[in-house]
Parts: C-alpha cells; structure tokens; sequence
C-alpha cells in the first residue's frame, strides 16, 4: 500500500504539471546583464514540465546557424557528457551518469529520478571515457577506444604535462599520458577527495590555471535551496583552487549553487563558469548565468539570489553574506540548465569568434520549455556585449519531445565547434558551410 500511495502522489503531482503556475515573461527576458526578476511564484507542487528522451529519427539533426553546418562526428555513445579535446587532436569524451545512491531515501529525491528519468538521464553511469580520433580528417571520428574505465561518475578532465586528471564525483585524480596513446590502464591515483555523499548535483569539472600549477574544481550543491541541512553544504557550491603540487585546496569561490563549465577568458585571463541556479519558486525565477570568478567571491546560494535577493525558503537567514554577495555578470535566461562553456577565439566559424558558446541543456522547471540548444554570447573587452544568438536549435520536435540535449561544448584541432548530445548519444560538430 505504501508504494501505491507513492505511485499515486506521483501520478498526481505529474498531472498537476500539466496545469497553473507557467511563466509570465519571455526567457530572453530573463537574459543579459540586467534581467527581470520577478517576485517568486511558490506553488503547491513545483512546476514539473519535462521534455520526454525521444532521440534523433534517422538522419535527423539539430538546425545550425546560418553559414554553418553540423554532422554526427560520433554516435552510439553510452549519454556523453563532457568533453576534453588532447593536443595532438584525440577527443576525449567522459560517458556518465549520478553514481549510485547512498542507499538514504527521500520523497522528493525519488519524484526526482523519476523525473530525471522521464528526461533521459535514468541510465547508469558508464564510468568511462572514450576516445575519438579522425584519422582520415573528413569531420567524422573512425577510431574509437575505451580510453579510461571503471571510472566513478567522471566528469571534467585537463592535461598537464603528461599528467591527466578527472573529476569523478567524489575525488580528483591523476594517470599518466603519453601522446597518442589510445587506451591508459594505470590505476588512477587520488589527488585529493571532494564533496561528496548524497551528491543532488554530482558533476564536477577541472580546468588547469594557465601556468599549470592549479586546478579548479567545481562543486554543485546538495540541495535545492539547503533542505538537507546547511551541514550537508560544507565545501559545497563552490569553486575550489587545488594546489597541483601536494593537492592541498582552498575554498576559491563560494555560494554557485551548481557550477560546471569553466574557461578563461583569452583578452582579459580571467576565469568564467556557467551555474545552474535554484528551482521552484516559478517559471520565471532564477536565471542561470555566465560570470567571471573572483577570488574570494560570494555569489548568494542558498541565502540569496543574482545578488542580493533574499529567497525567504533558507533558514537561518545570514544577511551579513547577502549583504557580500556578487552579482553575477550576464543572465542566460530562467532554468536553461547551463552547461558547457568554451570560448571562441581561434575557431573555424567566423561569426562566432569573440565571445562564448554555451551548451544549454533544457529546463525541467519551466512552462513553458527554456534551454535545449548551443547558443553564442558576444564579448567586447573581456565581458559580454550583446544579446545571445543561436547556433544550434530544435533539439526539442513539435510535439514537446527532446530529440537531443546538449551538455559540453569545445573547439577541436581544426576549429569546429563540438557538442555532447546526452539524449541522441553522440558528439555533434558544427563547421563553416562551403
């Protein structure tokens, strides 16, 4: 009978996000350096709007921008989620999924997997990274190899040296590399360990400072809004500064509720992420966003919102941190699930060479849908100077269903830009149209 009842509590509460509480204002309202921000719309039950995993029908594709095209440049992968493109050209691309439970159960965490699940992302975690190589340089990957495995929820990778380091979600560690190797069987060595246990936000990335003798490691929160108990945060929704050498770390930056792309900016050498901000008080509320990262900066979570705005949810309140906190520097619209970042400096496609793409991987949270697309953010003296523009869309069909989400994206060897696609399995590549 328990589980009956559960099964009917969750049956109502999909139901019931079929109807009420839908957004007011446009995403693109929600976007840029100075977004609105609604007053917060808490509902009985959250807004629960998923886009069920439908995948590619044969030979169908995302829309790429006008003056370029896109191709499947590997499929059939096991839900690709990040990506790391090595010197001499290989990519690398980490197949994950959230590790195991920690065998604690919750009401709200189990509609979650049911939901995640509805989305695509119930499958188990591959703990694996692949590696793709075009031999014959036609755009499309012919070698393929298990180039890591028996990995725990990997997620970001970086090279230093013949050093290779992977995020997994409870630990950084290293292997060795040599160039050109396709498969490492070396048993990874700890680093140092990360935040772990319950993990409601289980992706961690790494990215090298630029003289190679840091590292900087995102960590996503536990909760929502902390109703795991603040305790459950310690060392968590933050940005941590790893010392390469010894693997002491300090805390870099503090209060990103979920943080996952990083990338340095090429004018200024400043350091950017894209965070995933807090859910249900509305469709309209909170955007995600793209900053840069100061040292020592707090940016809100849990206490507060794009600054100083107070979510009333956290209890105690701290206004001595809100009173710190940094607002961030461009708004990427209301539960766009931001992603992936990477600069495009340097790359193939002409239009989109000073600024950031962003993988936007789709909202849950939102009526109606927001993300499921690669967008370009145009920058002008190291800062974001004008509104997004499309460079891949119609992940979603018309019938609301999500033919492909796209997680990571990165330049490769020749500069064309490259896109996880967690839904459709494969790695799309977006290159200028002859």
């Amino acid at each position: 009978m328990k589980h009956l009842h559960l099964l009917s509590v969750t049956a109502l509460a999909l139901a019931c996000s079929a109807c009420g509480e839908q957004a007011a204002l446009n995403v693109s309202d929600g976007t840029g350096a100075t977004p609105q921000l609604p007053e917060p719309n808490k509902t009985l039950l959250p807004t629960v709007n998923i886009a069920p995993a439908k995948g590619w029908a044969e030979g169908g594709k995302p829309t790429a921008a006008d003056g370029t095209q896109v191709n499947a440049f590997a499929e059939g992968l096991d839900h690709p989620r990040w990506l790391y493109v090595l010197p001499n050209g290989d990519v690398l691309v980490a197949e994950s999924n959230a590790p195991k439970g920690d065998g604690s159960f919750s009401f709200k965490g189990w509609i979650a997997g049911l939901v995640m699940s509805r989305a695509g992302a119930g499958v188990p975690s591959a703990d694996r990274i692949t590696l793709l190589r075009d031999t014959d340089n036609d755009g499309v990957a012919d070698l393929r190899t298990a180039f890591l495995e028996n990995l725990h929820s990997p997620f970001g990778m970086a090279l230093v040296g013949n050093d290779f380091y992977i995020a997994n979600a409870d630990a950084l560690v290293r292997v060795p590399y040599t160039e050109g190797e396709t498969k490492i069987t070396a048993a990874p060595e700890k680093v140092t360990d990360l935040p772990a246990g319950i993990n409601h936000h289980w992706t961690k990335n790494v990215i090298a400072s630029q003289d190679g003798s840091k590292l900087y490691v995102t960590v996503g929160s536990n909760s929502n809004v902390g109703e795991n108990g603040l305790e459950a945060e310690e060392g968590r929704a933050a940005i941590w500064e790893v010392q390469r050498n010894n693997g002491s770390k300090r805390l870099f930056a503090t209060g990103l509720r979920n943080p996952n792309g990083l990338a340095w900016e090429p004018q200024t050498g400043t350091l950017w992420t894209a965070v995933n901000e807090r859910d249900e008080i509305g469709s309209d509320l909170v955007p995600d966003y793209i900053t840069s990262v100061q040292d020592g900066g707090f940016y809100g979570w849990p206490y507060s919102y794009y600054g100083q705005h107070v979510d009333v949810r956290v209890e105690p309140q701290r206004p001595e941190l809100v009173a710190k906190a940094l607002v961030p520097d461009y708004a990427l619209g209301p539960h766009t699930a931001s992603l992936g970042i990477a600069f495009g400096q340097g790359g193939a496609l002409p239009a989109f060479q000073n600024g950031l793409f962003v993988g936007q991987h789709g909202s849950w949270n939102r009526k109606p849908h927001s993300g499921y697309k690669v967008i370009f953010v145009p920058f002008a003296d190291g800062k974001p100077s004008g509104p997004p523009v499309d460079v891949l869309s119609d992940f979603l069909n018309a019938d609301g269903e999500a033919q492909g989400r796209p997680v990571d994206v990165k330049l490769d060897k020749h500069g064309a830009l490259l896109v996880t696609d967690d839904v459709g399995n494969k790695v799309w590549r977006v290159t200028p149209k002859p």
